[in-house]
């Protein structure tokens, strides 16, 4: 199998490069319910927190975690007492679960806040049971505990709440952490790969607050939910981070609720992307730009010089794909992170990395072929019924959806359990950072994106996944439709399990 090789020029080169296009970008007169609210620089004075490691046991060959959910309050800078927040065994975000395909894992999940919540593992290939949708919802006090093994390429993924009616409340108070997936393609790479040193995660939030420090959700009705007015990263606000190696590696998740985010570095140099959501890409590309919606990850390599300070900044206020109009005086770029290197780095090998394992899904063997267009907080005319199975699909079977966004407003969509490849947006060619595996894509508005998906290993006729938007006031609203793979000859047993189901 061959190996991808980053060239050193990718990595040092400083000359200009075409930026990617960011397609529909146009104001659009009249939207007055289009939010417009600016993210505003602040000083630059916190060192970036890195999530810990969760500790875990192994026993009979299972690896066990524990989670619990809970309320916390934490100190930023410049607020004058502690902003009340939730965390998963903390007071804000939670520790980044590192598990390896082909092991037995265990998690035992507590709640201890007021009202019932659940954690579903966003990106993971897994029994429906144990998925951490609506349907495993964990009532205070009580335990959830899933079990599966993991049997999937190495990755990025995160987990985070998914209660029917409340995801968007759950996860802006603070309720959300990694997921890092290995196998033996991601261990035999040479990428960097020291936790928190040169290999960093970047929980990428919007947050308002107010005057007393404390986190503020409004619900306006704006679209395409609330916008913060600060940013997050980590849990923090104006961060920086002290780099001391010459290649750095940056697993990125836009963890906000509602805000797409356009990233992209000060001075105008690339970003190597070198993996989306489903994992490491057969070849590096080259951005000065990146746009990710709500859900969406990607790692990207950057290299840097010793003694230089390199900002990473998201490069325009954006809902999507309208640009705020001019008369709302907001700013159009912002910091998002300070990069400081130290006088003397330490050197780094090329990057090199195996092509997959595995293919894409194939359009060729595609059975069947579905329609999704999401509008006015219904996917094809249909709000979420908690006792409605959507769609019936067959285990083994390979499909194609094709998904529309139907209106004015930005969306994105989210599938459980399986990693897509995008055909085509419009008939056209994807752009290369979107043609990797992928689990959520951001829906322009107006526009029709065509997505293979496989149905692999797991069947279950009683308990569904989730397809919805993930932008979670739409998400809350009713953008969400349920489906379940089954073996040919079930269609009989097929029954949605009813609200507050728990099955594991």
């Amino acid at each position: 199998m061959s190996l991808r090789r980053l060239p050193r020029r990718a990595l040092l080169g400083r000359s200009a490069l075409i930026p990617v296009a960011v397609l529909g970008a146009a104001t659009l007169p009249g939207c007055s319910s289009l939010s417009t609210t600016a993210v505003t620089d602040v000083p630059v004075r916190t060192p970036l927190p890195i999530p810990p490691l969760a500790p875990s046991t192994t026993e009979r060959g299972v690896r066990r975690i524990a989670l619990t959910a809970q309320e916390g309050s934490i100190q930023l800078p410049g607020m004058p007492g502690p902003t009340r927040t939730w965390g998963f065994s903390g007071p804000f975000l939670g520790p980044t679960l590192r598990l390896r395909r082909g092991e037995d894992v265990e998690i035992a999940v507590t709640n201890r806040l007021p009202e019932p919540t659940s954690v579903h593992w966003h990106g993971m290939h897994l029994p429906a049971a144990m998925d951490g949708g609506p349907h495993q919802s964990i009532a205070p006090g009580a335990t959830w505990t899933p079990r599966w093994q993991v049997d999937q390429e190495a990755a990025t993924l995160w987990y985070h709440p998914h209660p029917h009616g409340g995801t968007e409340r759950h996860v802006h108070r603070g309720l959300a952490g990694l997921v890092l997936l290995e196998d033996d393609r991601s261990e035999e790479a040479v990428l960097p790969r020291e936790y928190g040193a040169d290999d960093v995660p970047l929980i990428i939030q919007d947050r308002s607050l107010d005057a007393d420090g404390q986190l503020v959700l409004r619900d306006d009705g704006a679209e395409p939910g609330m916008l913060g007015d600060t940013i997050m990263v980590n849990g923090m606000i104006g961060a920086y981070l002290e780099v001391r190696s010459a290649l750095l590696r940056l697993r990125i998740l836009n963890g906000a609720t509602a805000r797409t985010l356009t990233l992209g570095l000060a001075d105008g140099r690339a970003l190597t992307m070198i993996a989306s959501d489903g994992g490491l890409l057969d070849e590096p590309i080259e951005l000065t730009s990146l746009r990710l919606a709500p859900g969406e990850r990607a790692e990207v390599l950057l290299a840097l010089d010793p003694g230089e300070t390199v900002r990473l900044r998201g490069l325009r206020t954006d809902l999507g794909a309208v640009a705020v109009p001019a008369t709302t005086g907001a700013h159009d770029e912002c910091d998002i992170l300070e990069l400081r290197a130290a006088p003397r780095l330490e050197p780094a090998p090329e990057p090199v990395w195996q092509a997959r394992q595995r293919r894409l899904p194939d359009p060729a063997e595609a059975v069947r072929s579905r329609g999704f267009v999401l509008e006015g907080r219904t996917i094809n005319g249909r709000r979420m019924d908690m006792s409605r199975i959507d769609e019936v699909v067959h285990l083994g079977t390979t499909e194609i959806w094709e998904v529309t966004n139907g209106e004015a407003v930005p969306h994105s969509f989210h599938v459980h359990d399986v990693q897509m490849r995008l055909l085509d947006i419009d008939g056209a060619a994807p752009p290369p950072e979107l043609a990797g595996p992928k689990d959520t894509f951001y829906l322009e508005p107006r526009r029709r994106y065509r997505l293979v998906l496989r149905f692999e290993r797991y069947a279950d006729p009683h308990m569904p996944y989730m397809h919805h938007c993930h932008m979670l006031l739409h998400e809350d609203g009713g953008m969400m439709g349920q489906f379940v793979v089954i073996e040919p000859g079930q269609e009989h047993l097929v029954a949605a399990p009813g609200p507050g189901a728990h099955r594991s």
